[in-house]
């Protein structure tokens, strides 16, 4: 009676665990969304706001993905610089859905692991594939790597007009 009464508890502890990482399952990434449609949403934003568009290609399994987006989502300086800067699309790749045709068009960033950043101008021009290794210090995504390169792709440092005209020294 003892064994079973060990055995049974094991069970209930076993679901309770499952049950509550069910529950803290991110869901960052949706398999149903129309990516097409939400990077074509973002694109025309982007155009109206001087903006660039951040698509943060991964899943909801990627811990790497997950890492990333609470990274970017709590540390002040980078939540305001994406939102002064950019307009973020989380697109899926999984089981559920690998978005083939999306991956296609945009050179198949999938190829640099997950998560990937492509970083698309205002008329949904491909400017820059992102392979997020080079972001990472340690068991993280250091910030200040993390900034350098929002910076690097924004809006204002691919303006022509903050440049000196070659050969205008």
């Amino acid at each position: 009676m003892r064994k079973l009464c060990l055995q049974l508890m094991f069970i209930v502890g076993v679901c309770s665990l499952a049950v509550a990482q069910e529950k803290e399952k991110p869901n960052l990434y949706n398999p149903s969304a129309d990516a097409k449609a939400d990077i074509a949403a973002a694109v025309k934003k982007a155009a109206a706001e001087n903006k660039h568009v951040i698509l943060q290609l991964g899943g909801n399994w990627c811990s790497w993905c997950i890492l990333y987006n609470n990274l970017v989502t709590t540390n002040d300086t980078l939540k305001t610089y994406i939102a002064n800067n950019y307009v973020t699309v989380h697109v899926n790749y999984s089981q559920e859905n690998f978005n083939d045709e999306v991956f296609k068009s945009l050179g198949f960033p999938q190829r640099f692991g997950f998560p990937v950043f492509v970083i698309l101008d205002g008329k949904g021009n491909r400017l820059h594939t992102q392979n997020s290794a080079y972001l990472e210090k340690g068991k993280g995504h250091d910030p200040d790597k993390v900034l350098e390169f929002l910076t690097q792709w924004s809006p204002s440092s691919l303006d022509p007009k903050n440049y000196r005209p070659i050969g205008k020294y």
